[in-house]
């Protein structure tokens, strides 16, 4: 967690219940911070009578990338005009995009397993990393390196 948010401070949204304390939060940040990259993710502890109204007003906002938790993660794809191939498979986002106001939603579990030779092994909680890695990296060129994981976990 960056001391002082600046105006050159990247961005991003995280959306769920306890998202101000969650994992997402944790992971994403202890990834920025350890690569000294100056970005940080806000978090929105929502409700579920709020998820609907947030959802169907971020295309509108100045959000234009979020994360979702777990929880709202099914929820999530009602509000997207389109979907990855994995989330339309699994029906659920890891994390929206919205452009020009369009709402796209992203799944990650096929890229994230990619990135080890033996997958079927991992636990959630490495796989759940590795996708915190894919998002810093696609958003903020943070670097993937699957041997950091255990490190990250560990602190």
């Amino acid at each position: 967690m960056p001391h002082e948010i600046k105006p050159d401070t990247g961005l991003c949204t995280i959306l769920g219940y306890n998202a101000q304390t969650g994992y997402m939060r944790r992971y994403f940040n202890k990834i920025m911070k350890h690569q000294g990259i100056n970005a940080t993710a806000i978090a929105l502890n929502i409700s579920d009578e709020h998820f609907a109204f947030t959802m169907d007003n971020v295309a509108q906002s100045k959000v234009d990338r979020m994360m979702i938790e777990k929880e709202f993660s099914s929820k999530a794809l009602a509000y997207c005009n389109s979907l990855n191939e994995t989330a339309n498979k699994l029906g659920r986002v890891d994390f929206v995009e919205i452009a020009e106001g369009k709402v796209t939603g992203y799944c990650l579990d096929d890229e994230a397993k990619a990135l080890f030779e033996k997958a079927e092994f991992l636990d959630d909680r490495i796989l759940f990393v590795a996708k915190m890695m894919l998002i810093a990296n696609r958003w903020f060129n943070a670097k993937i390196d699957v041997d950091e994981i255990p490190r990250l976990i560990g602190e």
